[in-house]
């Protein structure tokens, strides 16, 4: 990784955290108001839903299909979360399900930046946050997202990065300021819509990493370490249901039973109902119940396993 590529990721981690530790005193002396909650919401939503029905289940897995502009508008979308831009983001994650907690795998809290197990606390924040300074991202793209390096609409997407991050900060201030009249009005939507609303996104898509990895349920038989985690479902768009997604890589939807919320799922139920989204993957209930299966007979195996006496030695 280059001095530069570190800093811009630095800067890109630090800037929207002293935002959100500014904001705290801030709100309590009045420096907000209903028009910054809903802007610093309706961006939560759409850099959100940029990142998990964009980036993730859509140009990561293809997890159903839509009309070109629509992946195009998904792209800058998600985009906007500065998380890097649209092909190094795709990379990065098919490159994190090929060797999902295993040597390879960029950002696993089990596997160390030298390819060695873990200890818990530097694992969780090597996973969390410290992969971004550790490893090159966005690697052997040729490799792990030709699709997306053979789309030139893509192809300028992601190059366009920087303008896509400056209009995800200049929307709200320009939205404010225009309502107002009033600069700091702006610079206050700026804030809480641009900055903190960042700092959120990207602390909840972090934690899919490294809790989702760590701690939690699991039901099904994987290879990996992945997990189930409740409490994180509805600011993650579902995504926090990360071991039925590992599971079922390609499925468009996290969420399996009724009871697990999935806010990615349903934008994509709406856009098949609306004709925007078709070739929908979805798994059976049979399908789940195989798996159940697998996972079933793989725990007895090992019980048995670790019940059996070891062999004597011959003499």
């Amino acid at each position: 990784m280059t001095r530069a590529h570190r800093n811009i990721n630095l800067a890109a981690v630090v800037l929207p955290f002293v935002a959100f530790l500014a904001a705290i005193p801030l709100l309590w002396n009045e420096w907000i108001g209903p028009l910054d909650l809903v802007l610093l919401a309706v961006m939560y939503f759409v850099s959100a839903a940029g990142i998990t029905v964009g980036f993730h289940r859509l140009l990561t897995h293809r997890a159903f299909q839509t009309f070109k502009p629509v992946e195009y508008v998904f792209a800058i979308c998600g985009s906007m979360a500065v998380e890097g831009p649209v092909i190094g983001w795709v990379a990065d994650h098919r490159r994190h399900h090929a060797h999902s907690d295993e040597a390879g795998d960029p950002h696993s809290p089990h596997i160390g930046k030298d390819g060695e197990e873990a200890p818990p606390l530097s694992g969780l924040w090597h996973a969390h946050v410290g992969w971004l300074f550790d490893h090159p991202t966005a690697v052997e793209a040729e490799k792990y997202a030709p699709d997306l390096l053979d789309d030139r609409g893509m192809r300028a997407i992601s190059r366009l990065f920087p303008l896509w991050v400056t209009l995800g900060l200049l929307i709200p201030f320009a939205i404010v300021w225009a309502l107002t009249g009033e600069l700091t009005a702006g610079l206050a939507a700026l804030f809480w819509a641009g900055l903190v609303r960042v700092f959120l996104v990207h602390h909840v898509t972090f934690s899919i990493n490294s809790i989702c990895h760590f701690f939690g349920r699991r039901r099904f038989s994987t290879d990996d370490q992945s997990t189930n985690v409740f409490w994180l479902a509805l600011p993650s768009f579902g995504e926090s249901w990360h071991h039925n997604h590992h599971a079922f890589p390609r499925s468009a939807l996290h969420g399996l039973k009724w009871w697990e919320l999935d806010p990615g799922g349903w934008v994509i139920r709406a856009m098949k109902r609306l004709g925007l989204a078709w070739n929908v993957v979805l798994i059976t209930k049979e399908r789940q119940q195989q798996r159940l299966s697998e996972a079933a007979e793989a725990a007895k195996s090992a019980a048995e396993s670790a019940a059996r006496p070891p062999a004597k030695a011959g003499i």
